[in-house]
């Protein structure tokens, strides 16, 4: 009963065999200790086509996969590892000369199985059948495994012919036509622009723009920025290929990616020649450049380096203050680049340090850093002012300001960003897609002009430049108004 082999009468008689009238297959732990079964119905009538043990004591459903201990043996000797679907296709496999074969026991793939798999071998490749389930099961696992991308460590992915598994293709055809198909597997990167983009037209700014925040949320899933940044040079190259093939022969302009550096989308190509040259090609009309006063314009509108430090000086003024709240901004903190050095070593520290031991983040800094660097971060006019460092305890305000501030940054990180492609792109030809990011560009620079209108709803400005509480400062006069002045 505790192991799973017999199951209590729900009727008040015997107990009875969980896997009676079934073929049977012993599922192994990693050491080749017997921890559960799987079962095959003999009847094809059967509701339950395959039946698994109930998890145990010795068997955990997430954690396990069927032919671990000879698969681990064999892929330490240097094969291929691959995670197949099922029993009989790992057995198949196993059979035509795959022996580094395994299969997740009766559900999607777990990340404790993918860590798992990916700890066996640098490249496991994930074989799927060829049916719309495989399809989807591959795409599901994409958003798993990118988390956990290191370098070196990645997954690939071999999708069997139309309604084959490897089962099939083994008895049909041979184990060549499974090695031919696990020759052409696919990186997980074109797995992921093939599902962002099969089936779709994208032939108006407002689709580029959607597939453009698709990739990018999912790009920000993986947390090595190296690899961050190259599969954002893929996808820049992917994307370019795209475009410019959506472009009419011989009219209209060479699609430009646009600059996604925040995101790893850096690189990229400059025009049709990928040199950084911006010739037109056969049958292209050469618009005339924009004028000065248009390029200026958009580059002092997009002046606004002064003010990211400001707010980037604010949150980690915040943050260091009253570091409980670290943890839930550490993603945001990750994305916030600092141009100024001083900046960028103090949020280095503060993600190193302030997530786990919080309590003893400043004495890390002092200790890493010395005092200078936390005097001049509290010396600044408009650090000093903010309402979180004199209340260090108030752990809700600093979850406030940082909030408040990230908000400001991404506004204005996403209006510099688009801006600066903007003034690059004004240098060739204008089209629709410029015309759209131009319009993105004012709606944030439009946002951030209205966090600062609220600021100043709540703020005076003295004549130091420090913001003074307008609720504080009334109250500062009616108590001076209270108080009487007489000489004695």
């Amino acid at each position: 009963m505790a192991a799973g082999l017999a199951k209590p009468s729900t009727k008040g008689g015997r107990s009875y065999d969980t896997f009676r009238n079934r073929i049977m297959f012993p599922i192994r732990d990693a050491r080749g200790r017997a921890i559960a079964f799987g079962g095959r119905a003999m009847d094809p009538n059967d509701n339950a086509k395959y039946l698994n043990s109930p998890e145990t004591e010795l068997f955990d459903k997430g954690r396990s996969l069927y032919n671990h201990a000879p698969a681990r043996a064999a892929a330490g000797r240097g094969t291929p590892l691959v995670v197949a679907e099922g029993y009989m296709d790992v057995i198949a496999l196993s059979e035509g000369g795959f022996v580094s074969s395994v299969a997740p026991l009766g559900t999607a793939v777990t990340e404790n199985q993918l860590q798992n798999e990916v700890a066996q071998a640098d490249e496991p490749i994930i074989a799927l059948d060829g049916d719309k389930a495989g399809i989807n099961a591959a795409m599901r696992l994409i958003d798993l495994a990118l988390p956990l991308l290191q370098a070196g460590k990645s997954l690939r992915f071999a999708i069997m012919p139309d309604g084959q598994d490897p089962d099939d293709l083994i008895k049909s055809q041979g184990p060549q036509a499974v090695q031919a198909v696990l020759d052409q597997a696919l990186p997980m990167v074109k797995l992921l622009w093939q599902r962002e983009t099969e089936g779709r037209v994208f032939d108006s700014p407002e689709r580029k723009a959607s597939l453009d925040k698709a990739l990018r949320e999912k790009i920000k899933l993986i947390r090595d920025p190296s690899i961050r940044k190259h599969y954002g040079d893929d996808i820049q190259d992917l994307r370019w290929t795209l475009f410019r093939g959506n472009r009419p022969e011989g009219g209209g302009r060479d699609f430009q990616p646009g600059n996604f550096a925040d995101e790893g989308w850096k690189g990229g190509r400059k025009g049709g020649f990928g040199d950084g040259s911006r010739k037109p090609w056969k049958g292209q009309k050469v618009a005339p450049a924009p004028m000065a006063s248009t390029r200026s314009s958009v580059v002092a509108a997009a002046d606004d380096a002064g003010l990211v430090r400001v707010r980037q000086a604010v949150v980690l003024a915040g943050a260091i203050s009253t570091p409980e709240v670290i943890g839930e901004f550490e993603s945001n903190l990750e994305r916030m680049h600092c141009a100024d050095p001083e900046l960028a070593r103090l949020r280095d520290q503060v993600l190193r340090y302030g997530i786990d031991a919080p309590l003893g983040l400043k004495d890390r800094i002092l200790e890493n850093l010395g005092p200078q660097a936390l005097e001049n971060l509290m010396g600044l006019r408009h650090v000093a002012i903010i309402p979180c460092l004199r209340r260090s305890d108030d752990t809700e305000a600093a979850r406030l300001t940082l909030a408040e501030e990230f908000a400001k940054l991404e506004a204005l990180l996403g209006l510099d960003a688009e801006l600066a492609e903007a003034t690059e792109d004004l240098t060739g030809l204008a089209d629709e897609a410029l015309t759209w990011r131009l319009k993105q560009a004012a709606e944030a620079r439009n946002r951030a002009v209205r966090s600062e209108n609220d600021d100043k709803a709540n703020y005076d400005v003295g004549e130091n430049g420090a913001r003074l509480d307008r609720e504080e400062r009334d109250a500062f006069g009616a108590l001076l108004d209270k108080i009487g002045f007489s000489q004695k």
